[in-house]
């Protein structure tokens, strides 16, 4: 029998008595996706799942998604690998929704830990559901409607300037033009409004001058990180993750260098955030 346990007041839970290493049935489908509406970030401790286990349960709820600019894994494109080392430690520290560079941004991904630090390389999430409903309803009006342009070159500017890095990621650049996003989305089902901005990808307001956006970007960026809008997760080897990336943010707290660090994650194809 599945069971839950929330893990903190806006969001995030436990899971437990499911085995994710064996296929699906439809009713644990049905319950981890109602789950995974609910709480938004749920979590599963002790499962050794291998790559293909990983593609099959991201399998089940749509098709799958490939990042332009990560390394993956051999035989399995669409998981990519998220590493940091003594060598090459991470530069990921903001705040952020997966791949919203792209026109049809993810609508979950699913990250499974393989290495972790004896100590840190927690990660954060936040509830952009609940970010919403602490705005003020002046706040809520003035931004109802607005759009938003996202972009990969903003969230891979540190990697671009990198040597060699304009040529490595030239193709990706070419591929992934600036997209427009709705500031506030309705989540498709949920039905709650959203905040569909963040500051890793997200470079300015349609229609407003650079000093109005700017003000109104930043104050959202701020906002979104409120702590009670947030848990915190800490890894263990064999933990997954699986977040609805229509109605979150998360971020990697980077307070282990330079431990060794490896998860493999793997997006699910979205709708046009609306």
């Amino acid at each position: 029998m599945i069971r839950e346990k929330a893990i903190a007041g806006a969001l995030g839970a436990e899971i437990e008595g499911i085995d994710l290493t064996r296929a699906l049935s439809a009713n644990d489908y049905k319950q981890i996706r109602k789950l995974l509406i609910e709480h938004e970030v749920i979590f599963f401790r002790n499962q050794d799942v291998s790559p293909a286990q990983q593609k099959a349960l991201a399998d089940s709820f749509g098709p799958l998604q490939t990042h332009p600019a990560y390394e993956t894994v051999e035989g399995f494109p669409e998981i990519t690998i998220l590493e940091s080392t003594a060598e090459q430690p991470t530069k990921i520290e903001a705040w952020h929704s997966d791949m919203t560079f792209l026109k049809h941004p993810p609508i979950a991904s699913i990250l499974r830990s393989k290495i972790t630090p004896e100590k840190g390389g927690d990660t954060l999430w936040a509830s952009m559901t609940v970010a919403y409903e602490k705005l003020s309803g002046n706040m809520k009006r003035l931004l109802d409607g607005l759009s938003a342009v996202h972009d990969f070159r903003h969230g891979f500017k540190e990697s671009l300037e990198e040597e060699g890095g304009a040529n490595r990621l030239a193709e990706a650049v070419k591929k992934n033009p600036p997209v427009e996003h709705p500031v506030i989305q309705i989540h498709p089902e949920s039905g709650k409004k959203v905040v569909f901005v963040n500051s890793l990808f997200t470079t300015h307001i349609v229609g407003l001058n650079r000093s109005e956006s700017r003000a109104i970007l930043d104050f959202l960026f701020d906002h979104i990180k409120t702590p009670e809008f947030t848990c915190r997760f800490n890894w263990e080897p064999n933990c997954v993750a699986l977040w609805d990336n229509r109605s979150t943010q998360h971020k990697p707290i980077n307070d282990y260098f330079p431990a060794h660090r490896k998860l493999h994650r793997i997006t699910i194809y979205g709708d046009k955030p609306y």
